[in-house]
């Protein structure tokens, strides 16, 4: 599946203008650092950096992040860009966007899968702090965190051309679905979403996606971060906290992770999607 195509294209000069105009104490060379599926991101500094929508579609998941990010912060055991100044729409630009800090580190897809095996216990302890009763007023979404009965039929399509990562997917469907409290939910856990050094998380970026609902997609980790020893060692330390049915839930969903990442322009997502695939096909 391709990314989807950028309805306003943005330059460090406007960039910098926009910043100037609504939050000048903000000072430093701006400098492009990413297209991301969603999202712009640009360097401003050596300790900030400055997130935009890149299409219409993505600008409610802005939103999200500066409601609800304060407040899942703090429970977290490791960073998270938690927005440090909110940027409203102009006539140059319709969205809000967020100045955010920079958290150090690599992105785990940039690393190789035995270097990420080092932070799966903490991206399970990350996990289980997110995870827990959602309020009633916590965000629904169409995508991710539901039945997955709800998405079966465009699911099915996506995975058409991969018939094993398919019958991973009707497994999931076929297991019961999560019976619990809807519980906080990141909704795009993957290795391009954190950051580590030295064999530590180090922080979880892009909460966009955040929702209530079912955990399943969340951890898909397992799979397109890790090797067995590294699932391993996140299914040790989370213990009993989710039954079978979930991780199969879990599996079904990193099938489909597999094959978005799989369709960008990054590099490393694309060796995210492929040791996915691997992973899940070893474990068939």
């Amino acid at each position: 599946m391709p990314e989807p195509a950028a309805e306003i294209r943005l330059a460090a000069d406007d960039v910098r203008r926009l910043v100037d105009e609504q939050h000048p104490s903000f000072v430093g060379e701006v400098r492009l650092f990413s297209h991301g599926w969603d999202n712009d991101l640009f360097r401003l500094g050596d300790t900030w950096a400055v997130r935009l929508p890149r299409r219409r579609a993505a600008a409610g998941l802005i939103t999200h992040e500066q409601r609800w990010l304060p407040e899942l912060s703090p429970r977290l055991p490791v960073p998270t860009p938690v927005p440090a100044a909110v940027g409203l729409p102009t006539d140059e630009f319709p969205w809000r966007w967020s100045i955010v800090p920079w958290l150090p580190g690599s992105r785990l897809a940039d690393l190789s899968p035995g270097e990420r095996d080092g932070a799966a216990g903490d991206v399970a302890a990350t996990l289980a702090a997110l995870h827990v009763p959602a309020p009633a007023d916590a965000p629904r979404n169409p995508h991710r965190g539901i039945a997955l009965h709800e998405r079966d039929a465009r699911t099915r399509e996506l995975l058409a051309g991969d018939p094993s990562l398919l019958d991973l997917w009707r497994a999931g469907v076929a297991a019961p679905p999560w019976r619990g409290a809807a519980v906080w939910v990141h909704g795009d856990v993957h290795p391009g979403n954190l950051v580590g050094e030295r064999g530590r998380l180090t922080g979880v970026l892009d909460f966009g996606d955040v929702c209530a609902g079912d955990p399943a997609c969340d951890l898909a980790i397992a799979w397109t971060a890790f090797t067995a020893v590294g699932r391993v060692r996140m299914r040790t330390a989370l213990g009993e906290r989710y039954d079978t049915a979930t991780w199969t839930r879990a599996r079904a969903w990193a099938a489909v992770f597999a094959v978005l990442l799989a369709g960008t322009r990054d590099p490393g997502f694309r060796e995210v999607a492929a040791h996915a695939r691997a992973e899940l096909l070893r474990e068939a």
